[in-house]
């Protein structure tokens, strides 16, 4: 198998899992899925890197995701050089998204970055608490205190999307 036949089998496997993360990260699914694409363009032309990573999907979502950090910091130092400019959150998980996806990606945006990421990565991305302290080179009790905080605030946020849908 070539490295093109490798990295369309990744492809194939990985790409809905990755957009699905990222979607939830950013709230925004053509965000989420150029992130995703870029990351595999990195993949193409980085092959040796890529080849060498002994999980592939976890390459690939580092990469991802930092791409989405770059893109939060370059729209932060815009915010604050153009504050007339800074846009509410605007989520777009696309037409077929279910109101309750959209009320958790608005609780999830609520949560600091660090936060935000770890519970994706345990939640959406089913990792447990070793490989997420693994990826994200924290120790794991910082990752059980992200999990812990993240129930706790986004029960509030999501307690009061229902009961604004009751009334």
């Amino acid at each position: 198998m070539d490295d093109d036949d490798a990295i369309r089998a990744v492809y194939d496997l990985s790409y809905r899992h990755l957009v699905t993360q990222m979607a939830a990260l950013c709230g925004n699914l053509s965000e989420a899925e150029d992130a995703v694409q870029e990351a595999f363009l990195t993949a193409l032309t980085h092959r040796r890197d890529f080849a060498l990573a002994s999980n592939k999907e976890a390459w690939l979502r580092t990469v991802a995701l930092n791409l989405l950090r770059h893109r939060w910091r370059r729209a932060r130092l815009a915010g604050r050089v153009l504050p007339k400019f800074r846009a509410e959150l605007s989520i777009d998980l696309g037409p077929q998204a279910p109101e309750d996806h959209i009320a958790v990606v608005y609780a999830l945006s609520q949560l600091s970055a660090p936060v935000r990421v770890t519970v994706v990565l345990h939640y959406i991305g089913d990792l447990s608490v070793a490989q997420i302290a693994h990826e994200l080179s924290v120790p794991e009790g910082t990752v059980k205190a992200r999990l812990a905080r993240a129930r706790a605030q986004m029960a509030g946020y999501l307690s009061d999307h229902e009961e604004a849908d009751h009334v």
